[in-house]
C-alpha cells in the first residue's frame, strides 16, 4: 500500500449510482410513518425557538437546517431530512475518493462505496437530521483532503482542511478530538513534513475562527458540553450494555462486510509507515470511545478510511493472484440485506404514537385548567419537551430543566402554575405547594399539576438546570 501512487481514474459511474441508490432509498425511508426521530424533534424545536451560536449539547448546525427547512416546508419531515439524506449519500462517494487516494482502482473504489452504502448506523439514521448523520461525511472530507495532500503535495488543500473542521465543530464536538489525534499520530508516526507547512497552521486559525462562535458560547454558559461526556457514560450500561457493550457495538456498526474491510484496512494502515497515522488514529479513537464509554456511533466518520484502506489490501492480494470474490460478494450481499432491515426499523423508531398520545393528553388535560394563562407547560425530559413543542404547537414553547431546555429562558413570572408531563414532578415538588397527577399518558408518564410556585422562576432556574435524562 502505497499513498503516493496514483489511483485509476475515478470510477464515476458505479460510485455515483451507488450513492444515488443510497439517496432514493433514504428518501423513501424519510417519506414512510411520518414522526419525527426525538433528537430531530429536538434540533427542530432549538431551531424553532431558541436557535443561537450554541446549546447546552448541541453545536448550531443541525438547528440551523432544520429552522431553515422548517420555514421553507413547515412541517413537512421528507424535506427536513434532505440536508440528512445528501450527507448520506456524498459520504460513499467521499469514502471512494479515499480509496481513489491511495492507489484503488475502480473495483476497489466500488468494494469501499458499498461497505460505506450498508454501514448499520449510518443507514439507520442516515435520513435523520441530526448532528451525529452530518458528522461522517465532514470526518471522511477532513480525512480525504488529508490523504491528497500526501499524493500531490498541494497546500492549499490544507486552506479546505480548516475550513471543513471548522463547520465540523458547528456540527459536533467530537471533531476537535479527531483533529487532536490526528496531529498527535502524524508528529509520532509522520509525515512531520505535515506539520511544518505555514498553510496548515493557517488553516487551522480559518477552523478557530469558524468555530468561534460557538465555543464563545460554551465558555459563556459554563461549557456545559465538556459534562456531557460523564451522562453518556452513565447511559450506556441501559442503553448498550456499558463498555462491553460498546467495544463490541463500535466494530459492528462497520456492518457484516465493513467490519471484516475495517479491521483488515487498520491492521494494513498499521503496518504502512506513510499511512500509519491513519491506523493509530483509528486504534486511538476506539480505545478512548471504549474507556470513556461513548456511543456505538461515535467511529462512523472514520469507516469509509477502513474500508478503502481494506478494500485497496484486497486489491493488491488481487492483482498477486489471490482469490477472494467468492467470499466478498456474498458478504456484500448479506450486508445489503442487514443494512435493508436497519432502515426498517429505523421507520418504527420514529413512529408518532408515543408523542402524538403525550401531546393529546397535555392538551386534554390543559383544556380543563381554570386559569390557563397562568400555567406553563413543562417535559420532565428534553425529549418529552420537544414533542410538545412540535406535536402541540399551540402549547408552545414547553419548558423543561433538561439539556438544552435547561439553558433556555424559564418560564415567565406569570407563570405560578405548572402542568408537567413525566414520571413525577418531584424536581418541582420542594417549590410548589402543590402536585396532583391529572391523567395517565402510558406505562412510566402522566401528566401533572403543580400549583403556587413559591420561588421566582428566575432565581429557581439555575438550581434545576440538568443534563442527565434519567
Amino acid at each position: 500500500m502505497r499513498a503516493t501512487e496514483r489511483g485509476t481514474e475515478f470510477a464515476t459511474r458505479p460510485v455515483l449510482l451507488v450513492a444515488a441508490i443510497v439517496g432514493v432509498a433514504h428518501l423513501v425511508t424519510a417519506s414512510i410513518g411520518g414522526g419525527y426521530w426525538f433528537d430531530e424533534a429536538y434540533m427542530l424545536a432549538i431551531g424553532r425557538e431558541h436557535l443561537d451560536w450554541g446549546s447546552a449539547d448541541q453545536p448550531p448546525m443541525a438547528p440551523a437546517l432544520a429552522a431553515a427547512l422548517d420555514r421553507l416546508a413547515p412541517d413537512v419531515i421528507p424535506v427536513l431530512r434532505i440536508p440528512a439524506i445528501l450527507a448520506t449519500a456524498a459520504a460513499v462517494v467521499v469514502a471512494a475518493l479515499i480509496a481513489r487516494e491511495l492507489g484503488g482502482d475502480r473495483r476497489t473504489q466500488l468494494l469501499t462505496a458499498l461497505a460505506q452504502a450498508t454501514t448499520l448506523w449510518i443507514t439507520l439514521a442516515g435520513h435523520w437530521l441530526t448532528p451525529y448523520t452530518l458528522e461522517p461525511v465532514q470526518w471522511l472530507l477532513i480525512i480525504w483532503l488529508l490523504t491528497r495532500w500526501l499524493r500531490l503535495r498541494d497546500d492549499r488543500l490544507l486552506l479546505a482542511l480548516g475550513v471543513v473542521a471548522g463547520l465540523a465543530v458547528q456540527t459536533k464536538f467530537q471533531v476537535v478530538l479527531l483533529c487532536a489525534v490526528l496531529a498527535a499520530s502524524i508528529l509520532l508516526c509522520g509525515p512531520r513534513e505535515l506539520l511544518r507547512r505555514p498553510l496548515l497552521w493557517a488553516g487551522a486559525v480559518i477552523a478557530l475562527l469558524l468555530a468561534l462562535p460557538t465555543f464563545r458560547w460554551q465558555a459563556s454558559n459554563g461549557w456545559p458540553q465538556l459534562r456531557m461526556g460523564e451522562i453518556v457514560a452513565s447511559e450506556a450500561d441501559a442503553l448498550y450494555g456499558g463498555r462491553p457493550g460498546v467495544a463490541v457495538t463500535l466494530v459492528i456498526m462497520a456492518g457484516i462486510a465493513g467490519t471484516v474491510l475495517a479491521l483488515y484496512g487498520t491492521w494494513r494502515l498499521l503496518r504502512t509507515p506513510e499511512l500509519r497515522f491513519l491506523g493509530v488514529t483509528a486504534v486511538v479513537l476506539y480505545l478512548f470511545f471504549v474507556v470513556t464509554v461513548g456511543r456505538p456511533y461515535y467511529l462512523n466518520g472514520l469507516y469509509g478510511a477502513l474500508f478503502a484502506a481494506g478494500a485497496l489490501g484486497l486489491q493488491q492480494r488481487r492483482l498477486a493472484g489471490g482469490r477472494f470474490g467468492w467470499v466478498a460478494w456474498p458478504a456484500y450481499v448479506l450486508a445489503t440485506a442487514a443494512a435493508l432491515g436497519m432502515l426498517a426499523v429505523s421507520v418504527v423508531a420514529a413512529e408518532p404514537d408515543v408523542p402524538r398520545t403525550i401531546a393529546r393528553e397535555l392538551v386534554t388535560s390543559y383544556d380543563t385548567l381554570p386559569e390557563q394563562d397562568r400555567t406553563a407547560v413543562f417535559g420532565e425530559s428534553y425529549i418529552v419537551a420537544a414533542y410538545i413543542d412540535l406535536y402541540a404547537p399551540h402549547l408552545a414553547p414547553a419548558y423543561s430543566t433538561n439539556r438544552s431546555y435547561g439553558y433556555f429562558p424559564p418560564p415567565p413570572d406569570s407563570a405560578r402554575d405548572v402542568l408537567y408531563v413525566g414520571r413525577t414532578p418531584d424536581e418541582l415538588r420542594p417549590h410548589v405547594t402543590e402536585c396532583r397527577e391529572l391523567r395517565p399518558v402510558q406505562e412510566d408518564l402522566a401528566v401533572w399539576h403543580c400549583t403556587g410556585l413559591r420561588t421566582p422562576w428566575p432565581e429557581l432556574w439555575p438550581r434545576l438546570r440538568h443534563l442527565d435524562v434519567g
